[in-house]
């Protein structure tokens, strides 16, 4: 059976895993990003690609990069939280392991690795919606990944959905990952803390006594034990989770989305108000059929065991 080694590289770090055909995770290694230059980063990945073929024969290698990367799966044009501007990141890893090596981006390998293994598995239209930190996304099409013609679609996150709204960090106003995200819920939180401290009190208590303390897995712990507030914070971004899905289907018209990321972790929380308001708002409601709503199955590995796949498809 034909095994690949799936590296995704993070901000803060980078696992690496064998993977057989079946999507299976056969061994795991991770270390923490390196905070210096591009080259350092590349060593590591050579590093734990190294360390892994000591106990398996591999193929190919697959990079799952937070970042633009170009049509060719080779050169990382820019990566926000790594030191990486127009890096030729395949050509460069190939050269330290010797082995053939694919670049991709890191929601759209999550993507892949759900539509291949996961929660996509046996769907033909797929579209893949990362909620964590920011939002990340991925399309597959006629069971083929969609890149866009210079490799970098997908980026729904930076769709405007309030125009003027929050400030985002890519040097735009409003765009949906500003109100649908992990920072958007602790916006949320914080915010009711510091203006509605008797309704917030539960969530002022995790954060001792302050609304910067909150963070979110205190927002996630209220809310599961059923604290009103909290729950009211996942209600507001499930929301915005449906309206900008409502956008996606009218235009994509997927047989099914799947949403994955920390904060979709909490299943119905989020994915409650968010499957009643894509029903809601989708154009033609009621007389038109569209795409279910599911959470993703692979968790922290989607991008991982989805790179390695892409490494067995080089052509």
């Amino acid at each position: 059976m034909a095994l690949t080694i799936g590296v995704d590289v993070g901000g803060t770090k980078v696992a690496a895993g064998v993977v057989d055909e079946s999507g299976t995770i056969l061994q795991q290694t991770r270390q923490p990003t390196p905070s210096g230059s591009a080259a350092e980063v590349e060593q590591l990945i050579a590093a734990l690609v190294t360390e892994l073929r000591q106990c398996h024969e591999v193929e190919a290698v697959g990079i799952a990069a937070a970042g633009f990367i170009d049509a060719d799966r080779s050169t990382v044009l820019f990566a926000p939280n790594l030191a990486w501007r127009d890096e030729p990141l395949r050509d460069e890893v190939s050269g330290l392991v010797g082995l053939p090596v694919v670049v991709e981006n890191d929601a759209n390998a999550a993507a892949w690795g759900e539509y291949r293994f996961g929660a996509g598995r046996g769907s033909q239209h797929m579209v893949c919606v990362t909620v964590g930190t920011g939002i990340g996304g991925g399309i597959v099409l006629d069971g083929k990944l969609y890149r866009g013609r210079y490799g970098i679609g997908a980026e729904f996150g930076h769709m405007q959905v309030v125009e003027g709204g929050r400030r985002c960090g890519c040097g735009q106003r409003g765009c949906w990952e500003q109100y649908c995200s992990g920072r958007a819920l602790l916006h949320e939180a914080r915010e009711i803390a510091d203006v509605e401290k008797a309704y917030g009190a539960r969530l002022l208590e995790l954060g001792n006594g302050h609304p910067e303390g909150i963070e979110a897995p205190e927002v996630t712990a209220a809310a599961q034990e059923g604290d009103p507030a909290a729950r009211s914070c996942f209600e507001v971004v499930g929301t915005w989770l449906g309206v900008g899905l409502a956008a996606l289907g009218a235009s994509l018209d997927p047989e099914v989305f799947v949403i994955g990321g920390g904060v979709a972790d909490t299943g119905d929380l989020l994915l409650g108000p968010a499957t009643r308001v894509y029903q809601e708002r989708i154009t033609g409601g009621g007389h038109r059929p569209f795409g279910s709503v599911k959470q993703a199955a692979l968790a922290n590995s989607a991008g991982l065991v989805g790179a390695a796949d892409l490494a067995r498809h080089l052509d």
